[in-house]
């Protein structure tokens, strides 16, 4: 919500200029892409009702409509995100919390072999639940610094891989949400989802809005601890891989 977004995101891309790397919010402002956004843009785009999460089926809608749009996030159709396609097609190193535990993290992890994106617990072997630092599910892969994520990384490059890699980053301990603890929360939201009929794209904004209704505003907290520590690490990784290069 405004203004926390807009305070975050610039906490963010303070902590990538601290850890030596270059932040790029990447967004469409007005029907223009941009990567890297001023002040001004910064807070338009944070402020703004409306505001679509675009993948790369309707990235050219909004630029060819004047609208305004960010590249991150994704939307939830059969419970697949848009991202894992993306992931499966496209050359990037994505840091994240582990997927949503309103997701089918096995099929998450099925579906991303099946497109040949390798998934990498970072200092961990089980996957992570983004609120929860823990899941009952093995992480397919670990490693345990931002040079051995770069080395990897190089190595796919030098055999041709054109396909994204996902690292899943634990979120901090101290602002987790225990396992334990969301089940019961996400077991009632996804009650309250199916008592009043909420299907389709709308699915995943009414669960995160009723989790954070019902932990009492936590896991706000818990998503701007979360991406602050994703950004940290994706930075260093950013640097590992300059310095190699």
């Amino acid at each position: 919500p405004y203004p926390r977004n807009l305070e975050m995101a610039r906490g963010v891309e303070a902590i990538i200029r601290e850890e030596g790397a270059v932040p790029a919010t990447i967004a469409v402002v007005d029907g223009v892409l941009r990567i890297g956004l001023d002040d001004t843009e910064l807070d338009g785009v944070a402020a703004a009702r409306g505001v679509r999460k675009l993948s790369r089926a309707d990235l050219a809608f909004a630029i060819a409509e004047g609208e305004t749009g960010g590249t991150t996030g994704a939307e939830l159709s059969f419970d697949e995100s848009a991202d894992l396609t993306e992931l499966g097609r496209t050359d990037v190193i994505v840091v994240c919390a582990g997927a949503k535990a309103i997701l089918d993290i096995p099929k998450t992890l099925e579906r991303l072999e099946s497109l040949g994106v390798p998934v990498v617990g970072y200092g961990t072997d089980v996957m992570p639940a983004f609120w929860s630092r823990t899941s009952p599910i093995a992480s397919p892969l670990r490693l345990d610094t931002p040079e051995a994520i770069a080395r990897f990384e190089r190595a796919r490059r030098a055999l041709g891989a054109d396909s994204g890699m996902l690292i899943a980053n634990p979120i901090p301990e101290a602002a987790e949400i225990p396992e334990n603890e969301m089940a019961g929360v996400l077991v009632q939201a996804q009650q309250d989802a199916d008592a009043r009929g909420v299907s389709g794209k709308k699915v995943t904004p009414f669960l995160l809005q009723r989790v954070l209704e019902l932990t009492d505003g936590r896991s706000l907290e818990s998503n701007i601890a979360l991406v602050e520590n994703n950004a940290r690490l994706a930075a260093r990784i950013a640097v590992a891989l300059a310095d190699a290069s």
